[in-house]
């Protein structure tokens, strides 16, 4: 029963991490219309000026735009996994 409660929790944190960043980038400002006038994300826009192709901006107004890619999701979702079975160690 205690590898149930492993899984449950190591899922548990995956699905967290991949629904939580679906959530806070549009709460920041990067939506499927562009960056979000008067939106932290417009404001370190306006600070860097150009963006660069390939920068951390450019990819989260991508996935602002596009909805993150399918890679991401599995990225996010291993680190969610790693961090919440970690935690389980510990704690």
């Amino acid at each position: 029963m205690e590898i149930v409660k492993a899984v449950a929790i190591v899922a548990g944190g995956a699905a967290a991490t991949v629904a939580t960043a679906t959530v806070a980038l549009p709460a920041v400002g990067f939506t499927a219309a562009g960056v979000t006038a008067g939106s932290i994300a417009a404001g370190i826009q306006s600070s860097i000026g150009c963006v660069a192709a390939g920068s951390t901006f450019a990819a989260m107004q991508s996935a602002g735009v596009l909805g993150m890619a399918a890679t991401t999701k599995v990225v996010l979702g291993s680190v969610g996994a790693a961090a919440a079975g970690l935690a389980k160690f510990i704690f």
